[in-house]
Order: structure tokens, then sequence, then C-alpha cells
């Protein structure tokens, strides 16, 4: 037992040591999508600044592909050092309902580093909807079941999913009508081709300033500043539908914890910047930060939810 608490703390030593010296080598940033979204602004926006605090380079790599998940796959068959960070988003956790199978086990394989940030969506529909809050638009699409239409980005995404979770928790049955993306989507309900769609606030925000759309409610567990007229779901009584578009850093399951607490603290402390504040906020973000245990917990809330929608609604990933 002596030699066993001995070798343990040896361990623990060892892993303060490594994370008062870390990093010694350029750190990389894998991000499972395309630039310009919202994982790959985040890296890109934290990546001059840790650089400049650590005194090596973070690098921003793009592996886009399969929903992420070759980014994922690549972060969790790579060295548990901290060298190597996956930047993901909501499809981390709404992946794993809808692929037959994965490489990589998103609960297993991974060690949750933060939760950087989140953006909200907001129900809306057509102003010709003679609907002016969300119960009255629950009572309608009740009285006439099937005969009422939503647009989303695409099958299988945030939106779709999102709507279908509210379809679930409140037993309306209005029809799905997939775009390939945000624009076809929401112009559709905008010229009342369709009567609703879950948005993301910034990219309705014009629409429903204009009047050209009517927001009903948003997701996340606060108001939101663009529409600080609009009511949650908590408010409304539906605390279950609140959703969020969130981002995260992982790093591969192994990484030692004085590591992972080294890099949360570091991206905590920039999350504090108003520079960082003040772009996250142009992007339609909230910062979020705080220890690893919040993203790990999402993580765990996130799986079997989705899981249950997909499987209630019968969605295929295309």
């Amino acid at each position: 037992m002596r030699r066993i608490l001995l070798a343990f703390a040896a361990l623990c030593f060892a892993g303060i040591a490594s994370a008062q010296e870390f990093p010694t080598k350029p750190v990389h940033f894998i991000v499972g999508y395309t630039p310009g979204t919202g994982a790959d602004i985040l890296a890109r926006l934290l990546s001059p600044k840790l650089s400049e605090r650590w005194k090596v380079g973070v690098v921003t790599e793009n592996k886009a592909g399969a929903t992420g998940n070759i980014a994922s796959d690549f972060v969790a068959k790579s060295p548990p050092d901290g060298y190597t960070l996956l930047f993901i988003a909501t499809s981390f956790g709404t992946t794993p309902a809808l692929a037959k199978s994965l490489p990589f086990d998103p609960v297993k394989d991974f060690a949750p580093v933060m939760l950087i940030a989140t953006s909200g969506l907001a129900v809306v529909i057509n102003p010709q909807v003679p609907a002016r809050s969300m119960k009255e638009f629950v009572d309608l699409a009740k009285r006439q079941p099937g005969k009422m239409y939503y647009s989303s980005p695409g099958n299988g995404g945030p939106q779709h999913l999102a709507m279908e979770l509210l379809k679930l928790e409140t037993g309306i049955d209005i029809v799905h009508v997939p775009y390939k993306g945000a624009a076809g989507a929401l112009g559709d309900v905008v010229g009342g081709h369709v009567q609703a769609m879950i948005s993301a606030i910034q990219t309705a925000y014009p629409h429903v300033q204009s009047g050209r759309l009517r927001a009903l409610a948003v997701m996340s567990p606060e108001r939101s500043a663009a529409f600080p007229d609009v009511p949650t779901m908590k408010e409304i009584g539906l605390s279950e539908l609140e959703v969020e578009t969130w981002y995260g850093a992982f790093a591969p399951a192994g990484t030692p914890a004085p590591l992972i607490h080294k890099i949360n603290a570091d991206i905590n402390s920039l999350l504090k910047d108003p520079s960082v504040r003040e772009v996250l906020e142009k992007q339609g973000m909230v910062p979020r930060g705080g220890p690893p245990e919040r993203l790990e917990a999402l993580v765990k809330r996130e799986l079997p939810r989705w899981s249950r929608v997909v499987k209630a609604a019968g969605i295929h990933a295309d």
C-alpha cells in the first residue's frame, strides 16, 4: 500500500510539474468545421492571445467533414498531452444519436476542457400566423394537426432537432421542410411559404426588428439582449425546452488533470477580456467559461436527450 501511495504521489507531482512547464512546443486547435463557422471563429480568436500568453505557437487547423466527426476522431486518437485540442459545437452531442456508428466514444474518449460560449435560438413565425405568444401558437397547431409547416437549415441539424423536441414536449404536429442552409429556410418563413422556424437569434434579428418575423420565445436560460421583451421557454412553463447552440473544447481522454485545469484557467481569463467579449457579442455568442465539469455535464445531458428525440421523430441523417 505504501508503494502504491508513493507511486500515486509521484504521478500527481509529475502532472503538476508538467502543467507548470506547459506548453514547450506549438499547440494545435483542431476545428471540426470549415473556416468562418462558430467554432472556427472561437479558435482563431483565442489562438493568438494564448500564443502570446504561452510564448509558443497556437495553430488552428480545420478538419471539416462528417459533421465534425473527422476532427473528433483525430483528437480522440492524439497523444493525451495537452498539445492537441478539439474545438467543436452542438453536433458533438447530436451526431451520436444520428450516426449508425462512430469511430470514437463521445464520453470515454475525451476529457472536457471548457464550455466556451453559446448562441441563442428563437422560435419565430410569419406575422400572418394568428398567434402572438408561444401558447397561442401551440393551441393553434393543436387545432389543425399536420396543416402547418416549419423550415430548418437541414435535416438532423440543431434547429431541426430543437423543433422536434418542441413538438415532442407540447404534443403538436407540424410538418418539417428541410432546406440547404439557413438563408432559404428563413427566407421562406419571411415569405409565408412555411409558418415557423427555430432560428439563430442573430440571423432572425433583422427580420424581427423590421416586422417581417415575430419572435415567440427564446430557448436560452436567460432573455436575449437582442429580444429583451421575448420570454424564455422557462418563463412560459417549458423549461425542458432550454436549447442552445454551444461551443466547447476537449482534450483526448487521459490528458493529466493539471494540464486540463491550466488550459481551462487560461481560457477563462481570456473570456473576461473586453476585446474578446466584444467579438463574441458581434457574433451573437454569449461567453460561458467555468470549470471542465460544466461541459461534461452538458454533454451527458445532451446525448440522451437527442437520442430520445431522434428515436421519437424517426430522424435519419442525410
